[in-house]
């Protein structure tokens, strides 16, 4: 029975079990043992789904391992698809939120301003995922998107202003723009000059953990 225990359940947990059934015993309470890690949703476009990268290179990937290195028992799930629009992440959020998704970090809208929609769409999108996530009860971080230039300084002011609005509206977490400090830097991105290298998504990764940390425990 003990080499079963030892082989199904792995000698950490046997050991938690034990001191918890010791406590039963002796009277004592013990605190709930969390079994399964804290999970991140990174809900985005191919930013997020790691376009032209390993998988172990990708952001959510990255993010998971810079995250447990420093100690923290958190797993990401990569919600990332490809040509992904603000439209295809709200299509998709019921599906991938259930009551196991401790945060989901939004990354939506690069897309809507590649193919030049109205800004509109993009934010009355943005809106319904931010409040349905208040009504599961769920955290978000929202990070911001810029639109290409070409589409003239009336649509990106209106493009860019649309994810700071959000983030006051539902009082959340906010990361200005999802490529601060790698945009437009060869050295940090792929061939297209659209989609970060690894290198690139490191430095991504680097500066989002401290405020999905923060996030997490309040």
């Amino acid at each position: 029975m003990l080499l079963y225990s030892l082989q199904g359940y792995g000698v950490k947990r046997l050991i938690v079990n034990v001191l918890a059934l010791l406590s039963v015993a002796m009277g004592f309470t013990y605190p709930a043992y969390a079994n399964d890690a804290v999970k991140i949703l990174a809900l985005g476009d191919s930013l997020t789904a790691g376009y032209g990268l390993a998988q172990s290179d990708s952001f959510p990937s990255q993010l998971e391992t810079v995250l447990r290195d420093q100690g923290h028992d958190i797993t990401v799930i990569n919600g990332g698809v490809s040509g992904d629009t603000s439209a295809g992440g709200r299509s998709r959020l019921d599906w991938l939120v259930d009551s196991s998704v401790d945060l989901v970090l939004i990354e939506l809208g690069a897309n809507d301003g590649l193919r030049g929609l109205d800004p509109s769409e993009t934010r009355t999108n943005l809106d319904w995922i931010l409040n349905r996530l208040k009504e599961k009860k769920v955290p978000a971080v929202l990070t911001g998107m810029l639109a290409p230039p070409n589409l003239g300084a009336d649509y990106g002011a209106e493009f860019k202003a649309i994810y700071p609005d959000l983030a006051v509206q539902y009082a959340i977490a906010f990361d200005p723009f999802f490529l601060q400090g790698v945009a437009a830097d060869p050295a940090l991105n792929q061939a297209d000059g659209i989609h970060p290298n690894k290198d690139g998504v490191l430095i991504i990764v680097k500066r989002l953990v401290p405020l999905l940390l923060d996030v997490l425990k309040k």
